[in-house]
């Protein structure tokens, strides 16, 4: 089934790019069934899954057996639950509307094409697939944001696609460092997890591990590496953000868990103080920098850096060798559920950016105001992934934080009571985008506003109802991750900060 949800949306896209006849409602058509099928053979998965029994609906086939390197797939917890959240957000992207889209079956081909080697990242157990899939997540959104974007679509595109091209060089060196550590060459991710190569540490191991982080953390992005979000956010098309947003950046956490944090404990130890200090710095800065932005997207796209700086705050705790393990298993699973509870939240916000695109052709915040009497629907539904992106209680944001905080407070207490200033500036920044934009007078440029569509309340209803329900009870995905398994003790002391 894990094969099977890779390979439906590929095939699907390149029957799409061989159908040059092909109308835009059976391009649609066939992405939409498309998308679906993957999320319901991984819902299958799920029904048959054992929480806490390690990796899961295993397949192997050798592929390079003279190097190791085999089509593996399986799941855990984790990489269920991001696939789980991929394919979702993934099947929204494709259903909602695009009006008056050039070339519908190139676009609605390269969104399958990404929905595939996107879910073949989270799935795989192969490194080399891994990086293979990495790479090529890469090619489908250079050409969704430079074919289909706005403004400066290709220069942002380009941006795009060599900053992460140069982190996924890093990636490939610690990749083949790492293998050539084990007594004969094996990339099957499970054995290099019990074996942990490098261990004990050394430069050559710190050399490795800092190649991994800076490599995910271009993905990620954490400050200073994150300039090239904003304008691809801003000038690609509103599915595509959303995809950017709710699945590519978790790649380069997800990363971060499963290779430095799971294959190099010892040495993720070591360097756990300086990635919780990095991750205090994109707090805060995507947090102030948000505030200052006056263009909607932007705003949102700053924000993304202010949320992943959560979520390497809650890995970096958990990586850590100082603290309890019941506190560091808490960030962990904060920092996981962060990731889910970010893709739909921002995922949410980006097509509601994606529908003042496509109305009025103007992200400018201060162009618009008393939309509440105008737009209700839209209103409302923004309200609540505003309010879940601030963390209120109830709401899947608030789980996560309230996880990594735990944490945090137990390992690294300074760098926690700082970082929540991040809340405080995050609430600030959402309060005024709901103020300028859906309340006051509405601009007499703006009365003819129109509410959401149908299929567009259908697509924000489907991802935040998940928000909702993982704020009111969290058991059920918290079970799924059993991030508990995912620690293992290191060895080596770490350095700690006020405590």
């Amino acid at each position: 089934m894990l094969s099977l949800s890779i390979l439906i949306p590929l095939l699907a896209a390149l029957a799409l790019a061989l159908m040059p006849r092909l109308s835009e409602a059976a391009a649609r058509a066939i992405a939409v069934l498309a998308a679906a099928a993957s999320l319901a053979l991984l819902v299958l998965v799920w029904v048959g899954f054992t929480a806490g029994a390690g990796f899961q609906a295993v397949q192997e086939i050798p592929w390079v057996p003279s190097l190791g390197i085999a089509w593996r797939v399986g799941v855990d917890g984790m990489s269920l639950a991001l696939a789980l959240l991929s394919a979702l957000i993934f099947l929204a992207a494709t259903a909602w509307p695009m009006p008056e889209l050039s070339r519908p079956r190139a676009y609605y081909a390269w969104l399958l094409f990404l929905t595939g080697v996107s879910l073949g990242l989270f799935l795989t157990l192969d490194l080399v697939i891994f990086y293979v899939f990495f790479d090529l997540s890469l090619v489908g959104m250079y050409f969704l944001i430079g074919r289909w974007g706005h403004g400066d679509a290709q220069k942002a595109a380009l941006k795009f696609f060599i900053y992460t091209l140069a982190g996924s060089l890093l990636i490939l060196i610690g990749i083949i460092v790492l293998v050539l550590a084990l007594p004969e060459l094996d990339f099957d991710m499970r054995r290099l997890i019990a074996q942990t190569p490098l261990a004990g540490g050394g430069i050559t191991a710190s050399l490795v591990l800092l190649a991994f982080l800076a490599g995910f953390a271009v993905k990620t992005p954490l400050f200073p590496l994150h300039t090239w979000l904003p304008p691809a956010h801003v000038d690609a098309p509103g599915p595509a953000s959303a995809i950017l947003a709710g699945v590519l950046l978790k790649m380069g956490t997800y990363g971060m868990i499963r290779i430095p944090l799971q294959m190099m404990p010892d040495t993720f130890a070591r360097w756990a103080l300086p990635l919780a200090i990095v991750a205090l710095i994109s707090i805060l800065w995507g947090a102030l920098v948000a505030l200052g932005q006056g263009n909607l997207k932007r705003r949102i796209a700053y924000t993304s850096v202010n949320h992943m700086g959560y979520t390497v705050l809650g890995i970096a705790v958990a990586g850590a060798a100082i603290g309890p393990e019941a506190a560091r298993t808490a960030a962990l699973n904060g920092a996981i559920v962060e990731m889910i509870a970010h893709g739909l939240i921002t995922g949410a916000l980006f097509l509601i950016a994606g529908s003042f695109w496509a109305r009025t052709e103007d992200y400018e915040m201060a162009h618009y105001g008393g939309l509440a009497g105008q737009a209700p629907q839209l209103t409302l539904l923004t309200v609540l992934a505003a309010f879940a992106s601030l963390g209120l209680p109830g709401l899947a944001g608030f789980v996560a934080e309230l996880h990594i905080f735990i944490g945090a407070f137990a390992v690294y207490p300074w760098i926690a009571a700082i970082g929540l200033l991040g809340l405080l500036i995050t609430a600030a920044l959402f309060l005024q985008m709901l103020r300028m934009v859906f309340f006051g007078d509405l601009p007499t440029e703006r009365a003819g506003f129109p509410d959401l569509s149908r299929m567009e309340i259908a697509c924000l209803a489907g991802l935040l109802s998940l928000v909702v329900l993982i704020g009111i009870w969290p058991a059920w995905l918290l079970d799924l991750i059993d991030a508990g398994g995912l620690i293992a003790a290191p060895a080596v002391p770490a350095l700690s900060v006020g405590g």
